[in-house]
C-alpha cells in the first residue's frame, strides 16, 4: 500500500510541475532575427544562418596571489551573476616579480548555454548595460575575426543581483559571445538583431523592428 501511495504522489507532484518557459530572447532569435536574418544575406536554409553557440563570463582575480579571499568572493559573485557554480582558471607560467607559481588559482569563469545562456543575453542587454555609468553604446568593431564578440565590465555590481553591502571590492569581468559564424559582419548582424546596443554612429546600422 505504501508503494502505491508512493507511485500517486510522484504521479501528483509531475502534473503540477509546469514545462519550463521559452526565453523571451530565444523567441525573438525563432521568430524576428532569423526572418530577418535570411532575408539579410539571402539564404532560406535557417541552419546556414549565424546562431549564437554559448557566452563565457570570467573573472581575472590577480589579487588572490596575495588574498585567498579575494577568489572566493569572485566565485560566489560569478555563481550569483549566472546561476551557475564557476571553474576556477589556474595561472600556466610562474612569474617571480608577481609572486606568481605555476598552477595557482587567479580567475574563474563560466559557460553558459541553451536557456541560461539566452536570459543572461536578455539580462545583459535589457538591465545590465543601461545600468553602467555614462554608457554610450558598445564598440561594434570588438571582434575576433572569427565573427565572436567580446566586452569587458569594470564593475561586477553593475547586476542587480549582486549586494554592494556584500561585495564591496570593485571586479571587473569579461563577457565573450561565440557564434556559429567565422564572419565578423553576420555575427554583428545577429547580436544587433538580438538588441545588442552597438554605437549606431559608427557604422549607422540599426536593429530590425521588434
Amino acid at each position: 500500500m505504501a508503494a502505491k501511495s508512493t507511485k500517486k504522489e510522484a504521479k501528483s507532484v509531475e502534473s503540477t510541475v509546469e514545462a519550463p518557459a521559452v526565453p523571451r530572447l530565444l523567441e525573438r532569435y525563432e521568430q524576428v532575427v532569423l526572418p530577418h536574418l535570411g532575408e539579410k544575406f539571402g539564404r532560406n536554409n535557417r541552419l546556414s544562418l549565424p546562431r549564437l553557440l554559448k557566452i563565457v563570463v570570467s573573472m581575472g582575480v590577480g589579487s588572490a596571489v596575495q588574498e585567498k579571499k579575494h577568489m572566493e568572493e569572485a566565485l560566489a559573485a560569478l555563481t550569483i551573476i549566472t546561476g551557475q557554480k564557476p571553474a576556477p582558471c589556474k595561472s600556466r607560467v610562474a612569474i617571480s616579480n608577481f609572486k606568481l607559481r605555476e598552477g595557482l588559482d587567479i580567475g574563474a569563469k563560466v559557460t553558459l548555454r541553451g536557456p541560461r545562456m539566452w536570459e543572461f543575453l536578455d539580462r545583459l542587454i535589457s538591465v545590465v548595460l543601461p545600468r553602467v555609468r555614462d554608457f554610450r553604446g558598445l564598440s561594434p568593431k570588438a571582434f575576433d575575426g572569427h565573427g565572436n564578440y567580446s566586452l569587458g565590465l569594470t564593475e561586477h555590481v553593475v547586476f542587480p543581483e549582486i549586494n554592494p553591502d556584500k561585495f564591496t571590492r570593485t571586479q571587473g569581468m569579461n563577457i565573450a559571445c561565440i557564434t556559429s559564424s567565422d564572419s565578423n559582419d553576420e555575427a554583428r548582424e545577429l547580436l544587433r538583431a538580438l538588441g545588442m546596443p552597438f554605437r549606431v554612429e559608427e557604422d549607422g546600422k540599426k536593429s530590425p523592428a521588434a
